[in-house]
């Protein structure tokens, strides 16, 4: 069974920083764009940043220069350094990964206090 798994979310004050984890079990998943989506209460889930096989990424205007995605080549771990956080980047936060079959994560939550 494949799946993906969030971890590194939790409670942090503005301007503080987290580092999100995910791990992803397929044996190609160097085949795969690997992504970061977050949902806020009311609000639809977006794309804050993705990271192609060949490791070029994108990410949300909302987060350029304060968020960083990353992947583990040998592991096929996926990261989210995020600093500078402030109480608009509170959400639950999914891992996602798309090739030829689609996968998302439970997600985890990311909480930022003011």
């Amino acid at each position: 069974q494949v799946h993906l798994e969030e971890s590194g979310g939790g409670l942090v004050q503005t301007g503080g920083s987290l580092m999100l984890s995910c791990t992803f079990s397929r044996r190609d998943f160097h085949l795969y764009t690997m992504a970061w989506y977050r949902q806020a209460p009311g609000k639809e889930r977006e794309l804050v940043a993705n990271i192609t096989p060949g490791g070029t990424t994108n990410s949300a205007d909302s987060v350029k220069g304060r968020f960083t995605i990353s992947r583990d080549g040998a592991t096929g771990m996926i990261y989210l350094q995020m600093n500078d956080l402030k109480p608009a980047d509170t959400a639950v936060y999914y891992c996602h990964a798309r090739a030829r079959y689609e996968y998302w994560g439970q997600g985890t939550q990311v909480t930022v206090s003011p």
